[in-house]
């Protein structure tokens, strides 16, 4: 299997699947003598950790991080970081009844044609277990842009039919992205709250969308032609499970504006070009422009549900079957921290790939 690296300077390779001893990675290319900020990464850790609310998987891990190398001090030195997190809780027994069958929306099926086996418990490395170790690198790498003063904030912008209707610059983000929900309009909580409540009653699940938003990057960031910087943060978001979409600056409203109402017309304030609209999502050409960077990701609902459902199993017979193991009846607030996380390590990428090129 291939595919469990991302970056090119900045490296992260993850490995573990659900229910193995442990899930971890190794970020390679951290720059030395950096700070560690422990804080950060208990409190992304924290935020995408199960069991927290009725809505989240009731799976309860400690999600205790354990480093192994690169770490002396309080510092990086500049060596690979490899860390862990230990699987306490998993409960494969959960599984058993469905481990030969192919469950609808799952990579149950495609995995076990590609590799000729597949790990059935929780899914193995299609589990969205994988992605604390993501989490954790990015912390790294949010580290870094700290030192150039950006700033990522993500937050829940749509739950099922309940969607924010301001846009993002009219929300305090230092006050309005709270938990359970990280959804800016608080007036919205009580509908939420019932729209989940009813759902899992129901046995079922439901998707959503989360906004992100990139404050103060520098003009400079990504490349021409193939690695356009919109593309390499398309390609981060669509390798998160779950996620069916992506969707930057003017997005899919853009093909019903004129080129007049679309422009983003140049001026100088303060001594500073800027632009007085930002349809372009603060990437021109494929390169930052210094305006805020902002897009939106698209989550389908959980696939695994308590409802009854039809399917066949790996000796291509009917089954009828129900899925009782700790499941999210909605993923969106929990991916807070891995959009954040996954748009950091793309950005701390850029900024030593232009150190090294430019």
């Amino acid at each position: 299997m291939t595919g469990n690296t991302f970056g090119k300077i900045l490296k992260l390779t993850t490995f573990g699947e659900s229910h193995s001893v442990a899930v971890g990675g190794v970020l390679d290319g951290f720059p030395s003598n950096i700070s560690i900020d422990y804080d950060l990464i208990k409190a992304d850790v924290q935020k995408r950790k199960t069991g927290k609310s009725f809505f989240e998987s009731q799976r309860l891990e400690n999600d205790e991080v354990v480093f192994l190398s690169g770490i002396c001090e309080g510092k990086s030195l500049g060596t690979p970081i490899a860390f862990y997190v230990l699987n306490n809780n998993a409960s494969s027994k959960d599984y058993n009844n469905i481990k030969d069958v192919y469950r609808p929306s799952h990579a149950d099926f495609t995995y076990e044609k590609k590799f000729g086996i597949r790990d059935y418990r929780g899914g193995g490395r299609a589990s969205a277990r994988e992605t604390l170790a993501r989490v954790i690198g990015g912390a790294f790498a949010k580290m870094l842009l700290k030192l150039y003063k950006i700033e990522i904030s993500a937050f829940v912008s749509q739950i099922g039919h309940i969607k924010l209707n301001e846009p993002y610059w009219k929300f305090d983000f230092s006050t309005d992205i709270k938990p359970p929900f990280y959804f800016p309009d608080r007036t919205s909580e009580s509908s939420i709250l019932k729209y989940l409540t009813d759902l899992e009653k129901e046995g079922d699940t439901v998707g959503g969308e989360i906004t992100c938003v990139i404050k103060e990057c520098p003009v400079g960031l990504g490349e021409p032609v193939f690695d356009k910087l919109q593309a390499q943060l398309a390609y981060a978001m669509m390798g998160i499970n779950a996620v069916k979409g992506f969707e930057f600056g003017s997005g899919f409203s853009a093909p019903a504006m004129k080129g007049s109402e679309h422009n983003d017309v140049f001026v100088k304030e303060n001594g500073q070009i800027k632009t007085l609209t930002n349809f372009s999502g603060g990437i021109q050409g494929g390169i930052s422009n210094g305006q805020d960077i902002y897009f939106f990701v698209a989550f389908k609902p959980v696939a695994s549900i308590k409802k009854n459902q039809q399917s066949i199993d790996k000796n291509r017979g009917k089954v009828t079957f129900s899925i009782e193991g700790r499941h999210d009846v909605c993923p969106v607030p929990r991916a807070v921290p891995i959009v954040e996380a996954m748009a950091a390590l793309v950005l701390a990428d850029n900024l030593l790939l232009n150190k090294r090129l430019h």
